[in-house]
């Protein structure tokens, strides 16, 4: 490889041959670039037509000079930034977010090999399987393993000397079938060795050639007579086909196969990764790439692959994705149409789609935000109902008619902006009316004074009651300013104003849940009125029938004495301490009477 570096101002100077760029500041290396041109693409760099980029146009500001390698190929320049990309974390190239540390299965390399999972890796202690982005996943391949093959789990130092000394006793682990006790020179190396093997060829998901294997001894046990060493084989038999049926996909002809989808979104892109081999999904992930610059999809895509076949030590030779990322070297590489292998790439496409939907998920904000903003998806709004406002009506056979608005702000109740309302203009029980009527003070005085207005109207009551609402708001040129939908009680339906038919939200969904916490809400706060108007009125009317006591002679009972029953069990002369002896003796007499 030749290495050149030059300033900043030279970049016109510039090979035309394939290779890399590296843009540095004063200090150290800020961005890796790939070209098939250098001049070419370096050049772009420079050029009027980026500056419309304001991360562009900062990279170039910090760029203080510019070292490039040229190499034979664009594969081999993809793969040296890939290397350097790692190996320098430069800020303004695309970061893979990968910051779990995914459990592997580790074969030792002792007298006697374990096999055990970790997360931390050490080739010097053994040979490494995964890593598993699934713990459950590996579990039961673990199990399978034991369950098929009688491998020691206990850490000791199996040497020769040590075996010949006798320096371990068997475990609870031989006396229960588990193990053959190689501690003890009950098992030969050689055999143990066989099933260590076996193991292996499990882990590199070659699974039929060690059912192959079982089917052989199974063959030669039964010509044998051995029935009982026959039964066994035949269990192991049925533990792969039902692992293997678990972990089946598409077809056992798709082989040796790497699945890759992307999917990219502003500033982000999600990348999946699907390995597949004897008709199994070895590994399945998805990563978040962030975008540093204005990096194509082929190119994010491009790293990615590297990334996760470096990582998973992927040596398949077919990739499919759901993108053309070009001609690589030794491998094939393309978009499936149709088939099994179509199938697949959209599988993999699921699993990017269900990434992005729970990062979008993660980043609405507090639980408030994302029901507010499931709430404007579902009724279709401009803006996030952040301010709604909810009205109910309530009367007792006509009598004592009143309403009430109660106020949520942030999805949450603010109860200094709930407001009662006496009805003034409706005779009888009509609520049509005294909907009207409250719906349309109530923004009067909001218009008038030049208070806020609120993102959502909701209204407690069917079609009746919206279109009762709706006239309010059109007298005072409101209406399609403010959105308006009533809630029926029978069937939890939406409606709208322009439309007959009405809206169903799922019955578990979070945003109808608030609504209904609306509704249940201005309910409650105007019964609560219409009680407290009741009882007040009750209760009047009882000292407005005796003759001679007045409205404030009539407070002071009732301020002291608090309810009128207390007033009739008091005495005369205690009355008169209040009143006077002559209006005790009114209220006494009326009493009495």
């Amino acid at each position: 490889m030749q290495f050149h570096r030059i300033q900043k101002s030279e970049y016109r100077t510039l090979p035309t041959e394939p290779g890399i760029y590296k843009f540095f500041d004063k200090e150290k290396i800020i961005y890796v670039g790939k070209a098939k041109n250098l001049k070419n693409r370096v050049s772009s760099y420079f050029s009027n037509t980026n500056q419309s980029n304001y991360k562009t146009t900062k990279l170039i500001r910090e760029v203080v000079y510019i070292e490039i390698t040229i190499v034979n190929s664009e594969f081999d320049a993809l793969l040296l930034e890939n290397s350097l990309i790692k190996e320098n974390q430069p800020k303004y190239n695309i970061l893979l977010k990968d910051d779990k540390s995914f459990p592997s299965i580790c074969i030792t390399h002792e007298r006697f090999p374990r096999i055990y999972s970790t997360r931390r890796i050490d080739k010097s202690k053994g040979q490494y399987f995964g890593p598993y982005t699934s713990v459950k996943a590996m579990n039961s391949v673990l199990d399978l393993i034991r369950k098929l093959y009688k491998i020691r789990t206990c850490n000791y130092l199996l040497s020769e000397d040590n075996i010949r000394k006798k320096k371990f006793k068997v475990c609870l682990e031989y006396h229960i079938g588990n193990c053959l006790a190689p501690c003890e020179g009950l098992q030969r190396e050689h055999e143990y060795l066989e099933e260590i093997d076996q193991a292996k060829k499990i882990l590199q998901g070659d699974i039929p050639l060690v059912k192959s294997h079982f089917k052989t001894e199974m063959d030669h046990a039964s010509k044998d007579l051995n029935f009982e060493l026959a039964h066994e084989y035949k269990i192991k038999l049925d533990y792969l086909e039902k692992f293997q049926v678990r972990s089946l996909i598409v077809s056992q002809k798709i082989t040796d196969t790497d699945v890759f989808a992307i999917l990219v979104e502003d500033k982000i892109a999600f990348v999946n990764y699907l390995k597949i081999q004897m008709g199994s999904i070895r590994v399945s992930e998805t990563v978040e790439v962030k975008r540093r610059l204005d990096e194509s999809e082929k190119d994010i895509l491009s790293y990615s692959i590297i990334e996760l076949r470096q990582k998973y030590e992927s040596d398949n030779k077919t990739i499919l994705t759901n993108i053309p990322i070009g001609d690589w070297p030794h491998l094939d590489t393309y978009v499936p149409k149709i088939g099994d292998k179509k199938k697949l790439v959209d599988l993999s496409v699921k699993n990017a789609l269900y990434s992005k939907k729970e990062k979008t998920t993660k980043n609405a904000g507090t639980p408030n935000e994302r029901i507010l903003t499931q709430l404007q998806e579902d009724l279709h709004l401009k803006e996030l109902p952040v301010h709604i406002e909810c009205f109910d009506n309530s009367n007792f056979q006509g009598s004592s008619p009143v309403a009430s608005m109660v106020c949520f702000k942030n999805a949450k109740p603010s109860k200094k902006d709930y407001r009662k309302f006496n009805i003034k203009t409706v005779e009888g029980p009509d609520d049509f009316s005294s909907m009207k009527e409250i719906v349309g003070r109530r923004y009067y005085k909001l218009k008038t004074e030049g208070l806020p207005l609120p993102n959502l109207i909701v209204i407690d009551g069917g079609k009746g009651q919206l279109s009762a609402a709706s006239e309010a708001l059109r007298a005072l040129d409101l209406y399609g300013s403010i959105p308006i939908i009533g809630i029926a009680k029978k069937l939890e339906e939406i409606y709208t104003p322009s439309d007959s038919i009405p809206l169903y939200i799922n019955k578990k969904s979070e945003s109808l849940k608030l609504i209904q916490r609306l509704r249940d809400e201005a309910h409650r706060f105007a019964i609560t009125f219409h009680r407290q108007k009741r009882s007040k009125k009750s209760i009047g009317s009882v000292l407005d029938n005796i003759p001679g006591i007045g409205p404030s002679s009539k407070e002071k009972l009732l301020s002291h004495f608090k309810s009128v029953e207390r007033i009739k069990k008091t005495s005369p002369e205690e009355l008169a301490q209040f009143l006077g002896p002559s209006k005790a003796k009114l209220i006494d007499k009326y009493f009495s009477s």
